[in-house]
């Protein structure tokens, strides 16, 4: 990922004190790069307003309107103590798994508020080529990504619980004791084919779900699978 940087004169100096300051390579934008194990996406500011009926609006936002942030383009403010900057991310690779944490809760000196938006996301079909730097769009034949778990958190932020969606996915190594085992009891086999339902999971209970309801929970932690060759093709007949 790139990761590029701008300083901000504070917002209170006058207008040709700012000008001045942008001058100096302090202020320039830099860039680096760096790893990452899991992509931060941020929600917009929920309402405070109340509808007619005096009940808190719940907003709704696309999935892709919140992974513009790393389009290479889409500028962020980040403020610290002392200083203000300008950030932008641009991927320049995609792993097999990528992990999105959809960031609900922020903390301030008192207490820990949960924004309530929902994400509204497809199941499956997500093309993220858009996120890549050009240069590299050429070194990345599959960017289509599929969910294949979804972790949902219920409640208010410090009473809350935690729900899981987990597909079985069509294609699971599996693991099955052997006849006549040799110095192991279990020794790897052909993978077996899952059924492609999705599921439920809260402490000990699973049940089935319909992935259309997936989509209308408070997701927190979603886990994407890159489609490989062989998967696009089956799509694609």
């Amino acid at each position: 990922m790139r990761i590029f940087t701008k300083k901000l004169p504070h917002p209170d100096l006058p207008a040709e004190e700012k000008a001045q300051l942008l001058l100096n390579a302090e202020y320039q934008e830099t860039m680096v790069e760096s790893t990452f194990m899991y992509l931060t996406l941020d929600l917009p500011t929920a309402p405070l307003y109340k509808d007619e009926k005096e009940q808190l609006i719940i907003p709704q936002v696309p999935l892709f309107s919140i992974l513009a942030k790393f389009n290479g383009a889409t500028e962020k403010e980040y403020k610290t103590y002392k200083e203000n900057f300008l950030k932008r991310f641009q991927l320049t690779k995609l792993p097999p798994y990528l992990i999105f944490c959809i960031k609900r809760f922020t903390k301030n000196n008192f207490f820990v508020e949960k924004n309530p938006t929902i994400v509204n996301f497809p199941i499956t079909n997500v093309d993220l080529r858009e996120y890549l730097s050009e240069e590299v769009q050429a070194a990345h034949s599959n960017t289509t990504y599929d969910l294949i778990a979804n972790i949902v958190h219920d409640g208010k932020p410090s009473e809350g619980s935690y729900r899981i969606h987990v597909l079985h996915h069509v294609s699971v190594p599996a693991w099955v004791p052997r006849a006549s085992p040799p110095a192991s009891p279990l020794s790897p086999a052909v993978p077996s084919q899952g059924t492609g339902k999705w599921y439920e999971l809260q402490d000990l209970q699973v049940t089935d779900i319909l992935p259309q309801m997936i989509t209308l929970s408070e997701a927190y932690i979603q886990i994407w699978k890159r489609r490989e060759e062989d998967e696009t093709n089956q799509q694609g007949a």
